[in-house]
């Protein structure tokens, strides 16, 4: 896709600071880190959401994270741990559409709020959330 920035890295006509590549995936730092070294792993494949990842690029997408979360924990970045999250769609706040995995180190104490509402939220009718999911990926 010619407008994508992502497909234009994976390409090497746009610059970035790739830290990891392979032939299924790129990995490079964020241009407005949540944390020094909040870096993105990108499939090469044009994918603008979710939906589109086969299990395949999802495997792929998913080891290029845990190989950047590893690295964050043993470099000089000195990690204590890593927030893994993917952006799906403008309500979730995905602002290139071209699907992409969060990888963002964590220092213990470091005040970082993203994961607040995972913590203190509660579904008052999970039960029925789950049944709903669950009803709806049985019929495909």
């Amino acid at each position: 896709m010619s407008d994508c920035v992502f497909c234009a890295i994976v390409t090497g006509s746009a610059p970035a600071r790739i830290v990891y590549s392979d032939e299924h995936v790129v990995a490079f730092l964020d241009i407005r880190p949540v944390r020094p070294g909040h870096t993105l792993v990108i499939p090469r494949e044009h994918i603008p959401d979710l939906a589109g990842v086969t299990s395949n690029v999802g495997a792929r997408l998913f080891d290029g994270a845990r190989t950047v979360g590893a690295a964050l924990r043993a470099s000089s970045i000195a990690a204590d741990g890593v927030n893994v999250m993917i952006n799906d769609g403008r309500a979730a706040f995905q602002t290139v559409f071209h699907t992409h995995v969060h990888v963002v180190p964590r220092h213990t104490g470091d005040r970082i709020t993203l994961a607040k509402g995972l913590v203190v939220r509660r579904d008052p009718a999970a039960d029925a959330t789950a049944e709903a999911i669950r009803e709806v990926i049985a019929s495909r």
